[in-house]
């Protein structure tokens, strides 16, 4: 009992000193920074394009110092008066994925990026790191903020919304926010009953079914001028509030939207802890990058397993599992070094991964054999290629529509976020 006593104690002293320590260096609002990455597969520059005050911060208020390493970028916010790091993030990016296409070894391109944490009292040094083939991150950009700097700006946009799942204090909950693109101002009816669709689906899933009481889920009305999304391959294009696209690398399945700017100005009228878009198209497909959007279409059969699947990697940072269809993608995991994603290991250092919820008779690497489906293990193939990277089963809600859902690695590493986040 009294060892029980004195972990609550612990417990009670680091969460009252983390929020004291939010309260020293931080407004209730939210600061957002906008930058264009620049470059080609060899290259990369970024260019600070604004800031931007946002009315709220949706975000833990004792998390505050990322504890995962994950994405292919992280930035640190450094308080000017004390230079301690007071807030930290990891983050991925479309630019960093379209370095690695054909595209990229022969023309320069430029993607618009934004981050987003809470607004400074005190001048801050702001770092943004990028995270090199050999694994370890490197200095990409840095500047000085001022908060009271008039430069920064205020400006919200004015659309309607509604909080449809209320289970409490943002701080202290996961917050999902869902973005209507393609939706007229007509089909906003559609769009919340699409988002409920979603969402029910969502709580039916483990671990989200065990975890449901700690989300809130949020829908900003942002109507487009015509139903549906562009669909290059097919000569169609509509006009929408996001300008999403299939197509994304010349990939007919991959659907995304560069126009993060409108994302961003959209989902800031709530408070978020990650952005759901979902596109008013009967057309598979979808697309997810970490700590940046989930984004899938509304109107197909297999929607509401596409949506799970990229909001793993939006909000867990999860990889893909498959490694039997084609992608755009050249060489994307370094295999003399282990991916950061949780559920894929290239064996370098696999005692960081999995590898104690492996049962000590289960072989490593483990067969592909019929006998080892249920089985967590280390089976050859992940990450877009046959060899050389592994995932924890043989098949998974990141490997397939046909996986019954997430596999117990994944699962593992969704509630740890859904822990930091809701904290």
């Amino acid at each position: 009992m009294k060892l029980l006593q004195t972990l609550l104690f612990i417990c009670f002293i680091h969460t009252a000193y983390s929020q004291n320590n939010y309260s020293r260096f931080f407004t209730e609002q939210s600061m957002r920074v906008d930058f264009i990455f620049a470059g080609n597969n060899k290259t990369e520059k970024l260019y600070l394009e604004q800031i931007k005050k946002e009315s709220l911060w949706g975000g833990s208020k004792t998390n505050l110092i990322d504890r995962f390493n994950y994405g292919e970028y992280k930035f640190e916010v450094i308080d000017s008066t004390t230079d301690q790091i007071i807030f930290t993030r990891g983050f991925c990016t479309l630019f960093e994925e379209w370095q690695t296409t054909n595209e990229a070894q022969k023309i320069d391109r430029s993607y618009y990026q934004t981050i987003i944490f809470p607004f400074p009292k005190n001048p801050v040094n702001l770092k943004v790191y990028s995270r090199k083939w050999e694994g370890d991150f490197v200095l990409a950009y840095e500047t000085t903020i001022n908060p009271t700097d008039y430069f920064i700006n205020p400006e919200t946009k004015n659309f309607s919304f509604k909080k449809l799942v209320d289970n409490g204090d943002p701080a202290n909950n996961v917050d999902l926010v869902f973005l209507a693109e393609g939706y007229t101002l007509a089909e906003m009816d559609k769009f919340e009953n699409d988002v409920r669709k979603m969402t029910n689906y969502l709580f039916l899933q483990e671990p989200f079914k065990s975890t449901a009481k700690k989300f809130n889920i949020w829908i900003v009305n942002s109507p487009s001028d015509e139903s549906g999304t562009d669909i290059p391959g097919e000569g169609v294009y509509r006009k929408t509030i996001m300008n999403s696209s299939f197509y994304t690398f010349d990939s007919d399945r991959y659907l995304t939207t560069p126009d993060v700017k409108s994302v961003r100005d959209i989902a800031g009228i709530v408070p978020y802890d990650d952005i759901c878009i979902i596109v008013n198209t009967d057309k598979y497909g979808g697309g997810g990058v970490f700590n940046h959007y989930a984004i899938f279409s509304a109107n197909h059969l297999l929607s509401e397993k596409v949506f799970i699947h990229e909001f793993g990697h939006s909000f867990a940072g999860l990889g893909d599992e498959y490694y039997n269809s084609s992608t755009s993608y050249n060489d994307y995991y370094n295999t003399a070094i282990e991916p950061w994603s949780t559920n894929l290991t290239t064996l370098v250092n696999f005692d960081t991964k999995w590898k104690s919820m492996i049962n000590s008779n289960t072989p490593i690497p483990t067969p592909r054999i019929n006998e080892n489906k249920d089985l967590v293990g280390v089976f050859e193939g992940g990450g877009y290629v046959s060899k050389g990277v592994y995932s924890p089963v043989m098949d998974c809600r990141m490997k397939s529509n046909e996986a019954g859902g997430f596999c117990p690695v994944c699962s593992k590493g969704i509630l740890d976020m859904i822990e930091f986040k809701s904290k």
